[in-house]
């Protein structure tokens, strides 16, 4: 089988065809999967990156969807984004609880350390959020790097292994 690029897991988000799309407009190649996918067929893909996608689910809820967790020690770049970023930061050793307030719709980001994935974006920028629940305590690897006014924690980043985690939508 051909290398993929990066590897988009599915958790069932409306948004997961965008992620492609935008991926492959800019000249990346990438392919979704089920979150379900067994983590043998994602390194025989040899993939250099995988994102987690978004979810309508809680990632604290009894049946919610969950990768292989042989996923967090691949040794590749994560993005996490919405669904992805909680299920990274539950997973991890963060906490993952219901918001008091839902974000749907355009939000203001404030962005707190403008390195890596924030370098040459507007300290201020407008995104796209969508969830009900939110990063309540981070993992300890991790820190903080954007936040909105309900969102104490919209973007996190464990530089060390290469992961980061979105509250917002990117694709959108």
């Amino acid at each position: 089988m051909d290398a993929v690029p990066i590897a988009i897991l599915d958790f069932g988000s409306q948004y997961t065809q965008l992620i492609a799309r935008k991926l492959r407009e800019s000249g990346v190649y990438c392919e979704v999967f089920p979150f379900s996918e067994k983590i043998e067929d994602i390194k025989e893909r040899s993939p250099k990156g995988i994102i987690l996608s978004g979810g309508p689910a809680s990632v604290y809820a009894q049946d919610a969807y969950r990768p292989d967790e042989a996923i967090w020690n691949l040794g590749l770049p994560i993005l996490g984004i919405c669904y992805g970023m909680q299920l990274m930061a539950h997973f991890l050793g963060g906490k993952v609880a219901r918001a008091t307030n839902r974000e749907y719709g355009m939000a203001d980001l404030t962005i707190d350390d403008k390195g890596d994935i924030f370098k040459g974006i507007p300290d201020k920028t407008i995104v796209w959020m969508s969830h009900g629940d939110r990063i309540e305590r981070f993992p300890s690897r991790f820190r903080p790097i954007a936040h909105t006014a309900n969102s104490p924690v919209a973007a996190l980043a464990d530089k060390e292994r290469k992961f980061y985690a979105l509250q917002f939508h990117p694709e959108v």
